[in-house]
């Protein structure tokens, strides 16, 4: 038995959202009760405790768009890269990165992706992998990094036609292997998706050989619209906007995420709506990349799409993403209201919406029988704070490198800023000597 408390609890529970003094008991993986914490420890007197020392105590973020394989692009300088557009970026970086990806590198960006989850109070990661210097085994390597650090996780391979047939029916298979994988397990820590790259590196046969080699239960994981080029592309060569081809072509449903949609129409929200396909949006990637504002709240708030927030491989610290997001759609719209009830609403009731259509343990909440996935943030309020304004203190006051514990489904992952189980001294030594090695392929 594990107590959490004295600190401020933030539930996200819709009746008793916020605990003053409060705790949180874990029994294995799973939340056993939330409530005082002299209440808690009367009760369970032989408990472990940790002791929050009046900060903050909440669920993990879950992160539901990722690329792992970014992490060694951190500080790459690429020769000659001077990249005007997002398809240039696409071209003269990413794709030159993945393709000089070996599962070596593959493991090692996993391991520090993971441990700098758990150091941002990210329990639960949705990953979106390409490596095609190396397919086979790829997935399998995160999957064994997430499990040495011990988080929660959903991993897909980025399926695409820009390195041929054989290549394509490769990730196809990595897909299909991993899939078959995740399905055997019990713990309810990995799961799997198809994934896809964008509608303009995807020709219909291969979205027809895909779909054939997914199981029903299995949805796709795929960015789209995230530039124009992935629009005038579906134009030119289907006559019909991307959303409207996915659809056609049996990509869309209950089960699928769509990232980015920043360059889609009223008619396409529709679409996914009524297809109840899942959208995850990227606000400090796309204004990174140049790319466009998502209309999020036009999703929410018009169409009443499922949305989330992720990162889209920029930063691993949820909170940023939370900071981006409130100020993108108030800059787009020129409207100081913007956001202030959405974007909350993406991160910390819609992501754990999205991610339990995979995961069967409730994640997102702190209540009995929900997942033990808890958070203790170092944050002392110098105002008030109570379940009316606990979202402002988070966006205002804190940020990923506050949080000083991280428990994962009962199992402390970091305690007092230390992450347990890992020599990351070895390890950073480790992933920079294969990030040089990786970076001299790329420059030749």
């Amino acid at each position: 038995m594990l107590l959490i408390g004295n600190g401020n609890v933030i539930t996200r529970q819709k009746e008793n959202g916020f605990i003053k003094n409060g705790c949180v008991a874990i029994d294995g993986p799973l939340v056993k009760e939330v409530g005082s914490t002299d209440e808690l420890k009367k009760a369970y007197p032989e408990a472990e405790f940790i002791d929050a020392k009046g900060g903050v105590i909440m669920p993990g973020f879950i992160n539901m768009h990722n690329h792992i394989y970014s992490t060694f692009a951190r500080g790459l300088s690429i020769v000659g890269f001077h990249p005007k557009n997002f398809t240039e970026i696409l071209e003269g970086q990413w794709f030159k990165l993945d393709n000089e990806l070996k599962n070596t590198t593959t493991y090692l960006s996993g391991k520090v992706a993971y441990l700098d989850s758990i150091r941002n109070g990210v329990t639960t990661m949705f990953d979106h992998h390409a490596s095609y210097g190396e397919t086979v085994g790829s997935l399998f390597e995160l999957s064994k990094a997430a499990d040495e650090l011990g988080v929660r996780t959903c991993l897909c391979y980025e399926v695409s036609d820009r390195n041929g047939k054989d290549k394509m029916k490769e990730a196809v298979a990595e897909n299909a292997a991993f899939i078959k994988e995740a399905g055997k397990r019990t713990d309810d820590m990995q799961k799997a998706m198809m994934g896809l790259h964008a509608s303009f590196t995807l020709s219909d046969e291969t979205l027809n050989y895909v779909r054939e080699n997914t199981p029903e239960d299995i949805g796709y994981h795929i960015h789209v619209a995230e530039g124009t080029a992935d629009v005038y592309d579906s134009l030119s060569k289907y006559n019909k906007p991307v959303v409207n081809r996915l659809f056609d072509l049996g990509i869309l449903g209950k089960k699928s995420m769509t990232a980015h949609c920043i360059h889609i129409g009223p008619g396409e929200m529709q679409m996914l709506k009524d297809t109840d396909t899942m959208v995850v949006t990227n606000p400090q990637s796309n204004m990174g990349n140049a790319v466009g504002c998502s209309p999020a709240l036009r999703f929410l708030n018009e169409f009443g799409i499922l949305s989330g927030l992720g990162t889209d491989g920029f930063t691993n610290d949820l909170t940023e993403s939370f900071k981006f997001a409130n100020l993108i759609h108030k800059h787009h719209l020129v409207d100081p209201n913007a956001g202030w009830v959405e974007v909350p609403q993406m991160l910390f009731e819609n992501n754990a919406q999205m991610a339990n259509r995979y995961f069967d343990t409730k994640l997102g909440v702190l209540e009995a029988g929900a997942a033990a996935d808890v958070i203790v943030l170092d944050y002392h309020a110098p105002t008030p704070m109570d379940e009316n304004n606990c979202n402002s203190h988070i966006l205002f006051g804190m940020n990923g490198r506050c949080v000083t514990d991280t428990v994962i489904a009962g199992e402390v992952k970091m305690r007092n800023r230390e992450v347990l189980g890992v020599d990351e001294e070895k390890l950073y030594a480790d992933s920079a000597q294969e990030a040089q090695k990786l970076w001299q392929r790329i420059n030749g």
